[in-house]
């Protein structure tokens, strides 16, 4: 997940293709900008970015393709720990493609292994049992991973430690309050109160 999926989801290939459609090209730049303000925190400019995506896919009449589009804003939600579900994806989710049936299974904990070779790379591991190590790379799909961790309860400081480092270093406001948050929480659970007040420090700053 992350920017390889976005680089895929709309325009993969163009540069071998004939000129991108404008739809083709609204679409895809609206949808990171509202990624990157769903990131950043600024919700009226994430809601605003998505409806025009919405829009220029829709004029496509493929419901298929909204629903992947759908699907990338669910997952910047759940790196940022928003694990309510993803309404608007799940409307679209009978004309899904397996592959976007599967991600959305994985991102909620409801994947069968059976379908873990259809998720990302980075990913496949942790829908059998498995857990990041040090892959990915890529911050987006470190905090998605790392979300569906904490949701199976299988999230050890260390992983809550590397999610907190990865939005840190991107100044992903939205994601890096939720892991501080998730960090605290372990800090006063194992009765560390130096960490704690030393985390508390961190998002005083942030907000």
């Amino acid at each position: 997940m992350g920017a390889a999926l976005l680089a895929v989801l709309l325009v993969a290939g163009c540069a071998s293709r004939p000129a991108v459609p404008d739809w083709q090209g609204n679409a895809h730049g609206a949808l990171q900008a509202a990624v990157a303000a769903t990131l950043n925190g600024e919700a009226r400019v994430a809601d605003a970015e998505m409806a025009r995506a919405r829009s220029e896919i829709a004029r496509t009449g493929q419901p298929a393709l909204l629903a992947r589009a759908e699907l990338v804003l669910c997952a910047a939600r759940v790196a940022s720990l928003d694990l309510d579900g993803c309404p608007a994806y799940a409307a679209l989710a009978v004309d899904a493609a397996p592959a976007e049936q599967a991600y959305a299974a994985f991102l909620y904990g409801t994947v069968p292994p059976a379908q873990a070779d259809l998720l990302p790379p980075q990913h496949r591991a942790l829908a059998v049992g498995g857990s990041l190590g040090a892959e990915p790379q890529d911050p987006l799909a470190r905090l998605v991973g790392t979300a569906v961790l904490l949701r199976q309860g299988r999230a050890a400081p260390a992983d809550v430690a590397a999610a907190v480092q990865a939005a840190s270093g991107q100044g992903w406001r939205r994601p890096l309050l939720a892991w501080l948050g998730a960090q605290l929480r372990g800090a006063e659970s194992a009765g560390d109160a130096a960490a704690a007040q030393g985390i508390r420090r961190r998002i005083q700053l942030v907000n």
